[in-house]
C-alpha cells in the first residue's frame, strides 16, 4: 500500500525539480550555468509570498481557474502507475477519465483567460483549444492500441501486462505519446515556454494577467502535468518489467530523469514551428497512433 501511495507523492513532490532539470539542460547545450535545480521552488515560493493583482472586468472564474486546475491534476496523477506498482486509484478506464481531467484543467485555464476580456489572450486561447483538439485523438489512438495488446482498460494493468520489448505497436504509440507530450505541455517545436512574442505564444499568453499565488498554482500545476505525461509514456515503454518494489520505483525515477535530459536537449537543437506547420505536427501524431492501433488488431508484433 505504501508503495502505491509513494507514486502521487513523489510526483507532488519532485515534478518542479523536472522542470529545473530541463532548464539546467538547456543552460549547459547554451554554453551557460544556468539556474540550480531548485530554481523552479524558489520562483514558486516567490510568487505565493506576492499579492495577486486582479482586473476588475474579471468574474470569480478568473479567481478559481487557477486552483479548481491544479485540483483536477492532482486527482489526474492518483491514477498514473509508477514503477511496477498499481496507481493509487486504478478502474477500468481510468486512462479516459486522465486524459479528459487534464482537458478539463486546460478549459479552465481558457476560461480565465478569456474572462479578462483580452482579445490577445482570447488569441492564445483559441491556440490552445486547437491543439488540445488534434492532441485528443492522437492520445487515444496510442492508448488504445495499448489497451489492446495488454488486455486491460486500466493504466495499472497496461503496465503490468504489456509484453516486455518494444514491438512496432509500441513503438508508434510512443512516438504517438512523445508528440502529444510536447505539444500539450507547450515545448519546442509546438510551443517555447520561455518566449513573450506576440505572434507565437500559446501558453504563456493565456496566463499574463495571472500574478502572485495564482500564477504559483498554474506554474505548479503546468509541471504536474509535464510529469503526468512523461508517467504516461513511460508505463507503456517500461510495461512488462518484473523487478522488485524499490528497484521498480528506482528505475522508474532515473527513466523520468532520462525523459527530462532528452526534453532539455530536443528544447536546445529544434527551432519553433510556424503556427501553420502545427496542425501538420499533430496529425502526424494522429497518424502514428492509428497506426499504432492497425498494427497491433492486424496482429503484427
Amino acid at each position: 500500500m505504501i508503495a502505491r501511495i509513494l507514486g502521487p507523492i513523489l510526483a507532488i513532490l519532485l515534478a518542479p525539480l523536472l522542470q529545473g532539470l530541463i532548464n539546467r539542460t538547456k543552460a549547459l547545450m547554451a554554453g551557460r550555468c544556468g539556474a540550480p535545480l531548485a530554481q523552479p521552488y524558489f520562483d514558486l515560493l516567490r510568487l505565493i509570498k506576492k499579492g495577486a493583482v486582479i482586473s476588475p472586468t474579471t468574474t470569480r472564474i478568473f479567481g478559481l481557474a487557477p486552483a479548481a486546475g491544479l485540483a483536477l491534476t492532482l486527482v489526474a496523477a492518483l491514477m498514473l502507475p509508477f514503477g511496477n506498482q498499481p496507481a493509487a486509484l486504478s478502474f477500468a478506464g481510468d486512462f479516459i477519465l486522465l486524459c479528459y481531467l487534464l482537458g478539463c484543467a486546460r478549459f479552465l485555464t481558457v476560461l480565465a483567460a478569456l474572462d479578462t476580456g483580452s482579445s490577445f489572450e482570447g488569441l492564445g486561447a483559441s491556440r490552445e483549444m486547437l491543439l488540445g483538439t488534434l492532441a485528443e485523438p492522437a492520445i487515444f489512438l496510442a492508448l488504445g492500441a495499448a489497451a489492446y495488446q495488454s488486455s486491460s482498460l486500466s493504466l495499472s494493468g497496461m503496465n503490468r501486462h504489456l509484453i516486455a520489448g518494444l514491438s512496432p505497436a509500441m513503438l508508434l504509440s510512443l512516438s504517438a505519446i512523445a508528440m502529444v507530450l510536447l505539444a500539450e505541455n507547450s515545448r519546442l517545436p509546438v510551443d517555447d515556454p520561455t518566449t513573450h512574442l506576440e505572434l507565437t505564444m500559446i501558453h504563456e499568453v493565456m496566463v499574463l494577467d495571472h500574478s502572485g499565488p495564482d500564477l504559483a498554482l498554474i506554474e505548479y500545476a503546468a509541471s504536474l502535468k509535464l510529469w503526468i505525461f512523461i508517467g504516461l509514456f513511460m508505463s507503456l515503454a517500461l510495461g512488462g518489467l518484473t523487478l522488485p518494489t524499490w528497484l521498480g520505483l528506482i528505475v522508474w525515477l532515473i527513466a523520468t530523469a532520462l525523459a527530462g535530459l532528452a526534453i532539455g536537449l530536443l528544447e536546445s537543437t529544434l527551432a519553433r514551428l510556424s503556427l501553420k506547420r502545427l496542425p501538420y505536427f499533430m496529425a502526424v501524431a494522429i497518424a502514428l497512433g492509428a497506426f499504432s492501433l492497425i498494427v497491433q488488431v492486424g496482429g503484427i508484433r
